[in-house]
């Protein structure tokens, strides 16, 4: 699904299973799975089909290669605008709230680095599953950017969401566990990392830990609605607040910049 008239890879591809679970896995492993549009489109219609479907009762989101996501794809920016990157932020936005309201059960699997808007992306869904050995990462704020951090804070309490936003922490899969912002931790196959059967079998240890969903598809749906916080709105408003400030392009040029003047030093020897 999500390729393009060019004949281009699929961002992302859907495969539904006949026992109620479908399966929408990130396609773009040489970018880490990064954000470009069509991922993000790519994960919207694969939520949109599955909710259309009453056979499906969950949908499982995983990504290709060494990492699951590592945040907004920046490919693009020498050709971006201020307006085309708030475009793409408003759009990763209404994805993280149509999962976070989906009608249906929501899993993520994750490996690897899970950075930024992939980050939000993991603490968006309702079983949030990780191979040891990852670690998350919510660096948005270093450029401005509101995206996710009420999301995050109800999972892990808004005071250590603050801090891990603020300060760029590293959270180790452990640590997240402990906090909250994972269901559970798995260990990943010796096949090595980053190899397909080390993905298959981390995916198909995740699916065997979750629980059969034992309510109808409406009165799951009833349970999202009596569950919902109704800031769908406030986040959006929120995000558009930050992202809408002039300059946006330019602070992610400095952010980058300064990302990788870090990684430069913490090469040099000592």
């Amino acid at each position: 699904m999500n390729s393009d008239s060019t004949g281009a890879a699929p961002a992302t591809r859907l495969r539904l299973q006949a026992d109620g679970f479908a399966l929408c896995r990130l396609e773009r492993a040489a970018r880490g799975n990064a954000l470009a549009p069509d991922i993000v489109q790519g994960v919207m219609t694969a939520l949109h089909e599955a909710s259309a479907r009453t056979d499906i009762h969950t949908l499982v989101l995983h990504g290709a290669g060494r990492h699951f996501c590592t945040g907004f794809d920046l490919a693009s920016l020498p050709e971006e605008t201020d307006a085309s990157l708030l475009a793409r932020f408003v759009a990763i936005e209404l994805m993280l709230t149509a999962l976070w309201r989906a009608p249906l059960r929501t899993v993520v699997v994750a490996q690897g680095q899970i950075v930024g808007a992939g980050a939000d992306l993991f603490a968006a869904c309702d079983q949030r599953i990780l191979a040891a050995g990852s670690a998350l990462r919510f660096p948005g704020a270093g450029f401005g950017l509101v995206l996710g951090t009420r999301r995050l804070g109800m999972r892990v309490g808004t005071a250590r969401a603050l801090q891990w936003v603020t300060e760029g922490t590293q959270v180790r899969a452990d640590q997240a566990v402990v906090a909250g912002l994972a269901t559970r931790v798995l260990e990943a196959s010796p096949a090595g990392e980053g190899a397909a059967d080390d993905e298959g079998a981390l995916l198909a240890a995740a699916l065997a830990t979750l629980a059969p969903v034992s309510v109808a598809r409406q009165t799951f749906g009833d349970l999202r609605s009596a569950l919902d916080d109704h800031a769908a709105d406030a986040d959006l408003a929120a995000l558009v607040r930050s992202a809408a400030a002039p300059g946006l392009k330019g602070r992610i040029e400095a952010y980058v910049a300064r990302a990788a003047a870090a990684r430069s030093a913490s090469r040099r020897p000592a």
